[in-house]
């Protein structure tokens, strides 16, 4: 009885779809069936001479007419779409239904019929016709061209260095040190199996790794990544040239669920000695943020020392006068400042029983509501933490030089260029779950002072199972403000100040516009002569 039904269902679908093409059919005859000679004649004069705006008039109405009646199709076609994906789902929904119970009707095996290694050849190939391999694209501009990178045995040269800086370098993620090499043994294996010397009847000898000259590459993020390699030939003069392409595989669901962040409270720890007035910058943008928009969210401050503590208790006195929010904690440490220190305390003085999200955070940071989600949506107790990468300023007496009056602090928070960089090699700033910071040992204590507390934490996650979420983030900032690097930091963690300080300041050009801009002076001095001179 299902059976009958199914392909009763089957036929009616077939005749919908029959008569939905031939409508189509006949409302395309209706669209381009000629006009009929009579109206066709120029619009004249009553003299009986032909006008220019006549012919204007004229192909007006009836551009106005085509385009109501292609607005017109349109709709229906909408329509018609909308009620055969119905019937569609409708069909689908009891194929799905006969295929739980066994009964799918013979000869609609193949609707759900599973990709063969045929079908994968296919997709591949027609990924490699896609792709910028056996021919040039036309290209709107030098800033779409996707470059190569070149590689040796032992060296890659890449524009786009990374994290180390570079130009030329070794590997240093196993993942592009593993490609490469299998790579060239791919080609290996290519140029000395069996077809490559019936190809080659004239070859000689036998490849090996110290043939393999350099090679180059690059990646299509939709296609795949191509590889040139060329190896030495028989000769001096003669040279072998291989072409691989590894393409990428249709896009494929890993997972679907759906997360509510309404009851994932954030708590904001912030280690703080004197610098009163970043905190009540600070302070401001908690407001707007954390108390007005978001409202799930716990600020924990470590300060060291007494001096200007007061000062801190009374702008966290108004605050919660002022906007009823109360959930603070303010910790005094009598001790040395250490950044460490501080969020290693704060994050083990909650004392309420749910684990708690973590956000490590300095007085001199800018963040949004959309980053707090993100914070959210990022970390997950037992399985993710996560890194942002802030949007560092420079300093905004360079940068707005030209401008009578600086912009506001509002208005600086703008990523360009010319205004700021993103700071990768800071680790700093990161969400985790407090569980997750305390199984894996928190900051090392014998730290003191500035730096390198974060990028210890940062390496005992890599080297856990936990996986580490790196990304730039839209809605964190680093404000510019003066750095003064201590004289009694050691050797390493000087230079390491003062070269932070130096990228703080501005851009590789503008600072450059600094260093010459004496000879910049005089030669704007000698054109203006110049010019006074002709004129």
């Amino acid at each position: 009885m299902f059976k009958r039904w199914l392909l009763a269902l089957s036929a009616r679908v077939g005749l919908i779809v029959l008569g939905l093409g031939c409508c189509l059919s006949l409302f395309y005859l209706l669209a381009c069936k000629p006009s009929s000679r009579s109206s066709q004649q120029p619009l004249q004069w009553s003299g009986g001479a032909t006008s220019k705006e006549g012919y204007l008039a004229l192909l007006q109405e009836r551009e106005d007419s085509h385009r109501h009646y292609i607005n017109s199709l349109t709709k229906q076609i909408a329509q018609l779409k909308e009620a055969l994906q119905e019937r569609t789902q409708q069909l689908q929904e009891s194929l799905d239904k006969a295929k739980t119970r066994g009964i799918l009707p013979q000869g609609l095996e193949s609707l759900h019929k599973t990709p063969t290694q045929s079908d994968l050849k296919e997709f591949f190939r027609s990924q490699l016709n896609l792709a910028e391999v056996n021919s040039g694209v036309k290209l709107a501009s030098e800033y779409a061209v996707i470059p190569f990178d070149t590689f040796t045995l032992r060296r890659v040269y890449q524009l786009e260095t990374g994290l180390t800086r570079h130009p030329e370098e070794r590997p240093v993620r196993r993942d592009r040190r593993d490609e490469l090499i299998s790579t060239v043994e791919t080609a290996l294996h290519v140029l000395n199996g069996p077809q490559q010397h019936t190809e080659n009847i004239r070859r000689k000898r036998t490849y090996s790794p110290s043939d393999f000259i350099e090679g180059l590459t690059r990646t299509e993020r939709d296609r795949g990544t191509v590889y040139e390699l060329t190896f030495k030939g028989d000769t001096p003069q003669d040279f072998t040239q291989l072409v691989l392409f590894r393409p990428f595989g249709p896009v494929v669901k890993v997972k679907s669920e759906s997360l509510d962040t309404r009851s994932i409270l954030i708590n904001i720890i912030v280690p703080l000695s004197k610098r009163t007035d970043a905190f009540r910058q600070f302070l401001n943008n908690f407001r707007e943020v954390c108390i007005q928009q978001d409202g799930k969210v716990h600020l924990t401050v470590v300060y060291f020392g007494r001096d200007q503590i007061d000062q801190v208790k009374a702008m966290l006195d108004q605050t919660t006068r002022e906007t009823r929010f109360r959930s603070f904690t303010l910790i005094q440490l009598n001790e040395e400042f250490s950044r460490g220190r501080g969020l290693d305390v704060g994050a083990r003085a909650w004392r309420r029983s749910q684990n708690v999200l973590l956000f490590f955070c300095d007085v001199d940071i800018h963040f949004t509501a959309d980053f707090l989600t993100s914070c959210r949506l990022s970390a997950e107790p037992g399985k993710k933490v996560y890194y942002p990468v802030l949007f560092s300023q420079y300093n905004p007496s360079i940068i707005y030089s030209n401008h009578t009056l600086l912009p506001s602090a509002q208005q600086q928070l703008v990523m360009r260029k010319e205004t700021g960089f993103w700071r990768d090699f800071g680790f700093g700033m990161t969400c985790q779950y407090r569980s997750d910071f305390i199984n894996i040992g928190g900051f090392d204590r014998n730290i003191k002072g500035w730096g390198l507390e974060d990028v210890h934490l940062y390496r005992k996650y890599l080297h856990s199972k936990l996986m580490v979420i790196r990304s730039p983030s839209r809605g964190l900032f680093h404000l510019w403000h003066e750095k003064n690097c201590a004289d009694e930091l050691p050797p390493d963690k000087y230079k390491m100040c003062m070269q932070t300080k130096a990228m703080s300041e501005a851009s590789h050009g503008q600072l450059g516009e600094l260093f010459f801009r004496r000879e910049i002076e005089l030669h704007l001095k000698r054109t203006e002569e110049h010019n006074e001179e002709d004129s």
